[in-house]
């Protein structure tokens, strides 16, 4: 047991990032999927869009959930149950006809991301790992998020060149299901209750979390990261195949097959994963040696010049690569920094619960972000609006993170 808590990579980190790896690499396809079912039913922009406004949506609510219920029951049944409820959602939206039900059916496909994603997986990496690696642990999970997302978008494109699309939300089901023959190896590890942690029950942690301004604080600036990820994860796609200038047929791109501007806006989703898989872990390694808040804001601060100058810029082939490349590497670099702060400012006995309520914000954030996307797009045939909100919320999120108290809640409670 002593093994496995001193050494950075363990079974539970590899089963971890086997299980976030494949629900990212699925979720992060959705935007391909935006032209293909509206071109064949008809629908609006907005009617998909909010489709996966409420998988946003859902995935936030039943984040704490899925926690809870991992730390009552066991994080392998709220895992299982998570896969169960991705896979059914997938498999029965392959048959939706109508936008309504196929919004009503992405609320499973969210509470399915919630049972296999961060809320439930970061808090048992986090737990197994020791202080001394459990940011850098955080960090490596989350990264497999990113690597997922490098094959999830171009796996979609490719796949739907030989398949219907209702045909790959089912190879899609049968893939996160594969997924939990890693479970064996996701052996929790509990450490180390201290006498405040053993004293307080949940409910008491929540209301004192709940009550700390530093967690109001972190819950607000999550908001932007979610609004602007998962606008990017659903609409950059369609953006980048309706305005981005023509490939040059003498072009680099075109040699490795980017021919269309469809087929580079699935890279473009590859390679902002690729490009963050360097950028978490980084993140991870600097959240060891540094202040967390002064990193998440000089993330936010980093997204927010980005998307700036991207949109005010000609929209290239060339843009789009850079953006991709320099958005990549910021991508997922908030999470092992917001979960770690959440850890080491109020224990790691619930931090799948508080951090789940955290990320609820993130939700709400990227609950907005599709639905405005789509729903500004058909008011006014431009992304343009929506995009600038984004730039917006990520100035106010590099602003608030930095009144934060890092120091742990109970030592402040101790001295006041």
């Amino acid at each position: 047991m002593q093994a496995t808590r001193t050494s950075l990579i363990s079974p539970v980190l590899i089963a971890g990032s086997i299980i976030l790896m494949m629900g990212f690499a699925i979720r992060a396809s959705f935007g391909v999927f935006q032209l293909p079912i509206a071109n064949e039913f008809g629908w609006l922009r907005a009617e998909f869009s909010l489709a996966i406004a409420i998988q946003n949506l859902a995935w936030g609510i039943g984040q704490p959930i899925f926690g809870a219920i991992a730390e009552r029951f066991g994080d392998k049944k709220a895992i299982v149950l998570g896969a169960v409820f991705y896979a059914a959602g997938l498999v029965l939206s392959s048959f939706a006809v109508t936008p309504e039900a196929h919004q009503m059916l992405e609320i499973l496909v969210g509470f399915g991301i919630a049972g296999t994603g961060f809320g439930v997986i970061l808090a048992v990496v986090g737990r197994a790992a020791s202080d001394e690696h459990r940011s850098m642990a955080l960090g490596i999970a989350t990264a497999a998020g990113s690597a997922g997302q490098v094959i999830g978008a171009p796996l979609a494109e490719y796949l739907l060149g030989s398949f219907a699309w209702q045909e790959v939300f089912v190879i899609f089901a049968g893939l996160i299901l594969l997924t939990l023959f890693a479970l064996p190896m996701m052996r929790s590890v509990q450490p180390p209750a201290t006498r405040a942690e053993l004293e307080q029950s949940m409910g008491e942690v929540l209301r004192g979390a709940i009550k700390d301004k530093s967690f109001i604080l972190i819950f607000v600036g999550f908001f932007s990261c979610g609004y602007q990820l998962a606008f990017i994860t659903a609409h950059f796609p369609a953006m980048i195949t309706e305005i981005c200038g023509p490939i040059d047929p003498n072009s680099v791109l075109w040699s490795f097959g980017i021919t269309t501007t469809s087929a580079l806006g699935a890279m473009a989703i590859a390679m902002i994963g690729l490009s963050n898989i360097a950028g978490t872990i980084y993140a991870g390694y600097l959240g060891k040696h540094y202040s967390r808040k002064y990193l998440l804001a000089a993330i936010y601060t980093g997204r927010t010049i980005a998307a700036a100058a991207f949109i005010m810029l000609p929209i290239t082939p060339l843009s789009v690569i850079v953006f991709s490349l320099v958005m990549g590497a910021l991508w997922l670099a908030t999470v092992p920094l917001t979960s770690g702060l959440v850890g080491h400012i109020y224990g790691m006995r619930y931090m799948g619960t508080l951090y789940g309520l955290v990320f609820f914000s993130h939700q709400l954030g990227g609950f907005l972000g599709v639905y405005l996307g789509g729903a500004l797009y058909d008011a006014y045939g431009t992304y343009t609006i929506v995009w600038w909100v984004g730039v917006g919320v990520g100035a106010v999120s590099a602003l608030v993170h930095l009144p934060i108290k890092e120091a742990p809640l109970e030592a402040r409670t101790a001295v006041a």
